[in-house]
C-alpha cells in the first residue's frame, strides 16, 4: 500500500488526536513555563510549547521517563518545532500563507476526520491548553508549509522509462493475491464512550443482544451493510468507512488472527455479498460481508489494474514521485535551516549543566535510566518526533 509523503510535525494533529484521550491536559496559563527553548529568527518556541507536546504524546505520562528519556524526548520534540518554525517562515518568505477561509476549512475537514461533536472538540480542547486562536495559528502554519512542499514538489516529472524499469526490476511485487475484501460490523463489550463511539454496548449480554440485533437487521430487511457499519458499529478505525477492512491475501487473513473456519469460509462455498453469522473472536462480535473473492493468485502486467481499477503504472508513478518528494522536502529543511539564524537554548542548558541534563528541578525527579542500553534506543516519544519515513514501495 502507497504511504502519503508525510509533513513535518503538525500540532493540529497532536491536538485533534488527543480529542480520543479522556483526560489529556493539565495546567493552566498561570503555571506555564516562560523558558525559551529555542528561537529561529528572532521568533520564539516556549519550552512549555516543548513539554505540552511530550505530554500529549505521553497521555499525561511523561513522568514515568527517565531523565534521560525525558532530555532525549525535549531535544528531538524541539528540533521537528524549529525545523517547522524554519520552513513556515520560508513560506511566509514566499508569500504562500492560507487564506482564513482555507484555515477554516482545514479544521472543520480534521473535526469531520475526527467524528467528534463541536462541543466535544471544544471541551477537549480546552483542556489540551490550546485555545481556538492558537489553533489556528497552527492550522495556518500547516497550510503554509504544506504550500511550500507542493510547490518544490510540482516540479518533479517521473518518465516513463523509470516506472518501466521499477516494473521490470520488481515483477514478483505485481500480484493479485489470491484472497478476499472484507467489510466487518464490530462490537465490543468494553467501554468505548471515552472513544466517541456513540450506541456503545457495555457489558457481554449488552453486546451480545446488540450484535443479535444487527444481525436480524441485515437478514430481515434492506438494512445496507456499510449503514449500519457507520451507525452502530464499535471500531472507530472502520466505522467512518462503513466497515470496509480492504482486501486480504490468504496468508494476510492468517496474519491479521482471523479463525481459520472463517477463511474457510471466505476462501469456499461464501457467496461475495454474503454475510456470517456473529463471530466472538479475542472478546469482541464481529459480522463479516464479503465484498470481493479471488480464488487465483494473478501476474499483473504494467498496463494492469489492482483491483477497484487502479492502473499498475499510475501506483509506481505515484510511490516514486512520493519517494522524491521526502527527499525533495528534507532538502528543503537543510537549506531554510542554513539560511536562518537559530539559538537553541536547551542545548546550550544540557552542553552547561551535564549533570542534570539541563533538566529544571521538577522534572529532575523523573527516575533514573535502568541501565546503559537504555541510552542507546529512543522512548516513544523519540520515535514519534523523529524524522519522515521513507515512503514504502509501489505495490504490497
Amino acid at each position: 500500500m502507497l504511504r502519503k509523503s508525510k509533513r513535518y510535525l503538525s500540532l493540529i494533529a497532536i491536538v485533534l488526536a488527543a480529542l480520543a484521550i479522556a483526560a489529556c491536559g493539565s495546567g493552566g496559563d498561570s503555571t506555564a513555563d516562560k523558558t525559551v527553548a529555542a528561537s529561529v529568527n528572532g521568533r520564539k518556541i516556549m519550552s512549555s510549547e516543548v513539554d505540552r507536546i511530550i505530554h500529549q504524546q505521553m497521555q499525561g505520562k511523561e513522568s514515568e521517563l527517565s531523565s534521560h528519556d525525558l532530555a532525549q524526548a525535549r531535544l528531538q520534540v524541539l528540533e521537528k518545532l524549529i525545523q517547522r518554525e524554519v520552513l513556515f517562515q520560508r513560506a511566509e518568505a514566499e508569500k504562500l500563507l492560507p487564506t482564513e477561509e482555507q484555515i477554516t476549512t482545514a479544521i472543520n475537514q480534521q473535526k469531520q476526520q475526527g467524528g467528534v461533536t463541536q462541543e466535544e472538540f471544544d471541551r477537549q480542547l480546552k483542556e489540551s491548553g490550546m485555545t481556538n486562536e492558537g489553533l489556528r495559528e497552527e492550522a495556518k502554519k500547516d497550510l503554509s508549509i504544506g504550500s511550500l512542499q507542493d510547490k518544490y514538489a510540482g516540479k518533479i516529472t517521473i518518465s516513463d522509462r523509470e516506472v518501466e524499469d521499477y516494473y521490470n526490476g520488481n515483477k514478483q511485487q505485481f500480484v493479485n493475491a489470491r484472497g478476499a475484501s472484507l467489510a466487518v460490523i464490530i462490537v465490543d463489550p468494553a467501554d468505548n464512550s471515552a472513544q466517541g463511539i456513540t450506541n456503545d454496548a457495555k457489558g457481554e449480554a449488552e453486546a451480545k443482544a446488540k450484535i443479535d440485533d444487527i444481525y436480524q437487521q441485515l437478514k430481515s430487511g434492506p438494512s445496507d451493510f456499510a449503514t449500519l457499519a457507520r451507525a452502530k458499529s464499535e471500531d472507530q478505525q472502520t466505522l467512518l468507512r462503513g466497515g470496509d477492512l480492504g482486501f486480504f491475501s490468504e496468508d494476510g487473513m492468517k496474519q491479521a488472527g482471523l479463525p481459520k473456519e472463517l477463511i474457510d469460509l471466505f476462501m469456499g462455498p461464501m457467496a461475495v455479498g454474503g454475510i456470517t453469522e456473529p463471530k466472538l473472536v479475542s472478546n469482541r462480535w464481529y459480522i463479516f460481508k464479503l465484498q470481493e473473492k479471488r480464488l487465483q493468485t494473478e501476474n499483473l502486467t504494467l498496463e494492469g489494474q489492482y483491483p477497484g481499477g487502479e492502473p499498475v503504472r499510475h501506483r509506481i508513478t505515484t510511490a516514486l514521485t512520493n519517494q522524491r518528494k521526502e527527499i525533495l522536502n528534507a532538502a528543503l529543511v537543510t537549506v531554510a535551516l542554513s539560511e536562518a539564524k537559530v539559538v537553541n537554548n536547551l542545548a546550550g542548558d544540557i552542553l552547561g549543566n551535564p549533570s542534570n541534563l539541563g533538566l529544571r528541578p521538577a522534572s529532575a525527579a523523573a527516575k533514573p535510566a535502568s541501565s546503559p542500553a537504555a541510552t542507546a534506543s529512543p522512548t516513544p516519544v523519540a520515535k514519534a518526533s523523529a524524522s519522515p519515513a521513507k515512503a514504502s514501495s509501489p505495490a504490497k
